[in-house]
């Protein structure tokens, strides 16, 4: 009897082996050569496991007996999407000042949740900046468990803030003493904050380094956290290995999180030259949520947003798009952003056309959202190519996004890690 059993435990290791050992054959009518802004027609694209192991003609490329083969006649692939800055754990559907009394639990399911039509939407890796409770945290290291659906995420915890300041509860009344989580007040203050955030999982870090669109009293335009509060905070994540992000609407606060050492700037909403120049010298990402103004100022009354904050996306919007703009011609190293949240999940490919009508080629915004954010992550060696080596990231979509950017907001195909999600 134990010997059957054995047996049968042999056969199903055996197949289990077999099953993960089977190779994925994909051909399809073109794909997106994204460094080069390159549309290569008529391709088959041979993955091994997790990786692509070859690219190249069909029929040139041969795959061992058995292999899986996908069939994407009439369609383009490209490399698997990437968003820097997104909310998973809240919703923009949802009331506005009600939400902020969603317990970590519930924020957490709502994640789970968001985690998966952001990859049915095509996004295979996403950077979450700012969650309660490490709550997007637990989630990636659910998806990274197989427990549930999503993309890859890079989480940051908590983002870092002064008392008061865009980041912390301004919205609770003075006696219910309700301080954010990441709020930290001088150097060292911050550093200790930074690495209690590294403590519980991040691996990714953000400040905020000025006043923003969805915080009580606060001002866009005005810097927070100090030029060297925010060096504390960058050498940390540094000194860790970690990528540092700020949130940044204002001049001032952007050319001081520049000088801090800061990897990317997010919203970049009032541009001067002096701060594109700073940009340009330090090598500085930019993240500008482009279109989601165009939800808030639809929407957002009646989801109870209140009118300060109706006021203050008012008067960032043109601004932000100008800043885009001027950003793009001038040659700083943009990656793609979207601010999920503030607008619906699942509707991050709405952006790309707003990056071309703002001033992209369609091959600008699509390398945003690929090899950019992959060399912003430090990724660029496995993520954001169609390429041998390469995780096996990729989506399919029908037409030439080169040609016709608008076909990214309909992803018919999704592969994340050479497992099919949705087709």
């Amino acid at each position: 009897m134990k010997a059957f059993k054995l047996i049968g435990i042999a056969a199903t290791l055996l197949a289990t082996c077999n099953v993960y050992a089977q190779q994925t054959l994909i051909n399809a009518d073109a794909y997106i050569d994204v460094k080069r802004g390159k549309t290569i027609k008529n391709i088959a694209v041979l993955i091994d496991g997790n990786k692509i192991v070859e690219v190249g003609k069909q029929g040139k490329v041969k795959a061992e007996q058995g292999a899986k083969v996908i069939d994407l006649t009439g369609k383009t692939l490209v490399p698997g999407l990437m968003d820097m800055h997104v909310h998973l754990s809240s919703d923009a559907e949802d009331n506005f000042l009600a939400a902020k009394g969603n317990s970590i639990p519930r924020q957490t399911v709502k994640a789970v949740k968001n985690a998966k039509k952001t990859l049915m939407a095509g996004f295979t890796t996403v950077r979450n900046l700012g969650a309660k409770g490490y709550s997007v945290i637990g989630v990636r290291d659910g998806i990274n468990a197989g427990e549930v659906v999503g993309p890859r995420i890079w989480a940051a915890g908590h983002s870092v803030s002064i008392t008061g300041g865009h980041c912390d509860d301004n919205f609770s009344p003075p006696e219910a003493k309700s301080v954010a989580g990441g709020v930290a007040n001088g150097p060292w203050a911050v550093r200790a904050k930074v690495r209690e955030n590294i403590k519980y999982g991040a691996n990714t870090i953000k400040v905020c380094a000025t006043g923003g669109v969805f915080s009580k009293g606060t001002k866009v335009g005005i810097q927070q956290l100090t030029e060297e509060e925010m060096r504390a905070a960058v050498d940390e994540a540094h000194l860790r290995g970690l990528v540092a992000a700020a949130h940044a609407h204002g001049t001032g606060g952007i050319k001081a999180a520049i000088r801090a050492g800061v990897d990317s700037i997010e919203h970049c909403s009032f541009l001067d030259d002096e701060a594109i120049k700073l940009a340009l010298k330090h090598g500085t990402f930019m993240s500008c949520d482009i279109y989601n103004t165009e939800y808030t100022l639809a929407f957002g009354a009646a989801n109870g947003v209140p009118e300060e904050n109706i006021n203050k996306e008012k008067m960032v919007s043109k601004a932000q798009r100008d800043s885009f703009r001027k950003a793009t011609k001038a040659g700083v190293k943009m990656v793609f952003g979207s601010d999920a949240a503030i607008y619906p999940h699942g509707d991050n490919g709405k952006q790309f056309s707003r990056m071309v009508k703002f001033g992209m080629t369609p091959t600008q915004a699509l390398q945003a959202a690929t090899i950019n954010s992959a060399a912003l992550l430090q990724q660029n060696d496995s993520l954001g190519q169609i390429k041998a080596g390469f995780l096996a990231d990729i989506v399919a979509v029908d037409g030439n996004p080169i040609r016709n950017i608008d076909v990214m907001e309909s992803v018919s195909f999704v592969m994340k890690d050479g497992i099919v999600y949705k087709q």
